[in-house]
């Protein structure tokens, strides 16, 4: 792991997914999660402030980056919540099987390397009736968008941490095994190739 991977990469990719308006994103999204949690990507614990403390029960914080995890303790210390993080990447979940009420995913498929086997095991986990709560950014409708994330992510993946720009969130979700029972879609404001949002829920096929 490089100097800027394990040191500047962690406070950057935290900068940018703490801008106000994703954190609006995550206000809309997040307080709706009930039971037992799962949250994929974890990272620096921007979702945490939004956790419903009387809904929620426990809390697993899955994130491959122990770097990203340290910039969560402060946070950490504010919430009132049963909290544990796991240190792995979304493709080998080391939890048993039908043990989680809802999975939370917020601005994290941009970043796993396979997505399809990583939804796979968000779906081991998932007890039945559960269901998954997203909120990513992908690709766009409009074409002129659509050139420029395309043109710019093969760069972008690599200051980015991995961030792809042009993923097709509800297509990957379907594929992955997952029907989408709500979703709305919308460019929030930023930089427009980024600004793709749709958030909503989802449930096992």
């Amino acid at each position: 792991m490089s100097i800027y991977e394990k040191y500047v990469m962690p406070r950057v990719v935290n900068l940018a997914c703490g801008l106000k308006p994703t954190m609006k994103q995550r206000e809309k999204i997040v307080p709706l999660a009930e039971g037992r949690v799962l949250e994929i990507g974890v990272g620096s614990g921007l979702n945490l402030p939004f956790y419903d403390t009387g809904k929620v029960q426990h809390v697993w914080g899955l994130d491959p980056s122990k770097e990203m995890w340290k910039l969560a303790q402060k946070t950490r210390r504010k919430i009132d919540i049963d909290l544990e993080f796991l240190g792995a990447p979304a493709e080998a979940i080391p939890l048993d099987d039908d043990c989680v009420d809802t999975l939370m995913m917020t601005y994290t498929m941009c970043t796993i390397p396979e997505v399809l086997p990583a939804l796979e095991e968000m779906r081991r986990d998932l007890k039945p009736g559960g269901r998954l709560l997203f909120c990513e950014h992908g690709v766009a409708p409009d074409e002129s968008v659509r050139k420029w994330q395309n043109r710019l992510n093969p760069l972008w993946g690599k200051i980015g941490g991995g961030c792809n720009l042009n993923r097709p969130i509800p297509d990957l979700l379907q594929q992955g095994g997952f029907k989408i029972r709500e979703m709305e879609t919308m460019y929030i404001p930023g930089w427009r190739p980024a600004s793709f949002n749709y958030w909503g829920s989802a449930s096992q096929n």
